[in-house]
């Protein structure tokens, strides 16, 4: 079973005219009362990668080492905008002879596809310890030295070289550690000849070192100067391909927000194809959309009972006691549980299928052959604007749509499709706005706040829902269905309210959108 483990670390080298890398003596630091020598360790690591570097451009790792208290298989991953720079997260593995543990194949699937990994790099460290204690005994951070040699296990090309030698400082923080520590050494590192060190991992200096490459970790390039209407359309598209891909394991592991983010982004695709269905040919991108609306329904099985299962638990936190009859929190508990187990199973037999990744290279095959249209050669202000405000019209036909039906299911269905118009407008404006700026930002603030409304009802009405299944659950097993009956009338209430401030609301962004000069 493999477990995961938030890694925190900097790297330093030596300066220039310096020599080699030395460790000073640390415990000058404000925070640091003592300094204890913990040995030398002797770690023995092989990296695996595809041939074409696919884990290092992501600024994966993937190794089986020996040696240290930690020895087996190591993933590491990235964390997704982090707080703290240098933090990755860990996932651990026994060690094995010689096969890929499969629980960590499967979280760099999405990379790698079908493409077979392989030994890449032999790096062999050694380690000299030192702990970083507070006064109470505290560990605070382990700093070591490590004299490294990488031997490169595959590769002919010239310019190459088998091996490289290296000597870095490794400062990582101890579980629960203030990562404002690193700014207390940082005066000692620096007085002492090091600087922080230029490659992210030992790995990625073994690869440039030995001649192999320097696949550093890049944003999703921006759109150029001058670039046209189809530029920024394909750029849109490429950071959700890339959102989709790395946001994949946080989907498996259950990282938090993981499964939202990653179905948000098949939402944007989506909305692209329609909305810019003018700059690329919808005869190609119409099958795409049918495959990402397939994989935003699975996504939804898990984030959708997840989202209930809050809503209602807050809404029974907020009923006085004397509401609350019968064991009604372990009902809710039971059915939340029950139904997140099989939705997490059957999310992670999506992700491993055929039909996830062939989704997953037909999108690539788009992004590199594009079927454009004669309108992506266009200036980008005015395509873009057109299709913005045509997403706005299609809004404003749903929500008067809307407004004139009489309440009940028929209003509510009405409401549902008015929000998913308004997400596909405001998706409309996020493609828009690195070319027209402040004014698409703002218009897409707007249709969020409509979104926000709308989504906020149908949650109501899908709470409702939920509470009929778990009363008629509760009353089959002999429990009182008081505080339910309770819950859901207060589900009424507040649908009833979001309808109520939606003619006004409407009535204010109407007003400012048709301020907006023509596209």
């Amino acid at each position: 079973m493999a477990d995961t483990v938030r890694e925190i670390e900097r790297k330093y080298e030596a300066g220039k005219d310096t020599g080699a890398a030395r460790l000073p003596d640390l415990s000058g630091a404000a925070s640091v009362a003592s300094v204890t020598d913990e040995g030398v360790r002797e770690l023995d690591a092989v990296y695996y990668d595809t041939a074409d570097l696919r884990l290092a451009a992501a600024g994966i790792t993937l190794r089986r080492r020996t040696g240290g208290p930690d020895e087996g298989w190591h993933l590491k991953l990235p964390v997704a905008a982090p707080a703290t720079p240098g933090a990755r997260d860990e996932i651990r593995a026994p060690l094995t002879v010689s096969v890929i543990p499969r629980a960590l194949a499967a979280l760099v699937r999405s990379r790698t596809r079908d493409v077979p990994l392989a030994p890449l790099m032999r790096i062999v460290s050694r380690r000299e310890v030192r702990r970083l204690l507070a006064e109470d005994g505290t560990p605070l951070a382990e700093a070591s030295t490590d004299t490294v040699t990488a031997t490169r296990l595959t590769g002919d090309g010239q310019g190459e070289k088998a091996t490289a030698h290296w000597t870095e400082i490794e400062i990582e923080l101890a579980e629960g550690a203030d990562p404002a520590l690193f700014d207390t050494l940082e005066p000692l590192l620096r007085k002492a000849g090091l600087r922080s060190s230029k490659a992210p991992s030992k790995l990625a200096r073994a690869l440039r070192e030995t001649g192999l490459g320097d696949p550093r970790r890049r944003p999703a390039a921006a759109p150029p100067a001058g670039a046209r209407a189809g530029d920024h359309v394909l750029a849109f598209l490429r950071a959700q391909v890339e959102a989709v891909v790395a946001l994949d394991p946080g989907a498996r592991l259950g990282t938090e927000d993981a499964v939202h983010q990653m179905r948000v982004a098949t939402r944007r695709m989506r909305a692209a194809f329609r909305s810019h269905g003018k700059v690329l040919d919808r005869r190609t991108t119409d099958p795409l959309a049918q495959e990402l609306k397939w994989l935003a329904d699975e996504l939804g099985v898990d984030r959708d009972r997840e989202v209930l299962a809050e809503r209602l638990r807050d809404r029974l936190d907020e009923l006085p006691r004397a509401l609350v009859r019968g064991p009604v929190r372990a009902r809710l508990r039971t059915w939340s549980t029950s139904s997140r187990r099989g939705s997490r199973r059957r999310l992670t037999a999506v992700l491993d299928g055929n039909r996830y990744l062939a989704l997953l290279n037909r999108l690539d095959a788009l992004l590199a052959d594009p079927p454009l249209r004669d309108a992506a050669a266009g200036p980008p202000g005015a395509v873009l604007a057109r299709a913005m405000l045509r997403d706005y019209g299609r809004l404003a036909g749903s929500v008067e749509h809307a407004l004139a039906t009489a309440p009940g299911h028929d209003r509510d269905t009405a409401l549902h499709d008015a929000r998913k118009a308004a997400k596909r407008a405001r998706y409309a404006a996020e493609s828009a706005t690195p070319a027209l700026g402040k004014g698409a930002k703002r218009f897409a603030a707007q249709m969020k706040s409509v979104q926000t409304l709308l989504g906020d009802h149908q949650d109501s009405v899908m709470a409702r829902g939920a509470l009929r299944a778990i009363a008629a659950e509760a009353e089959g097993a002999g429990e009182p269905t008081f505080t339910f009956g309770v819950l859901y009338g207060r589900e009424e209430g507040l649908a009833e309210r979001d309808e109520r401030e939606l003619p006004g609301l409407w009535e204010r962004i109407s007003a400012q959108v048709s301020a907006l000069p023509p596209a």
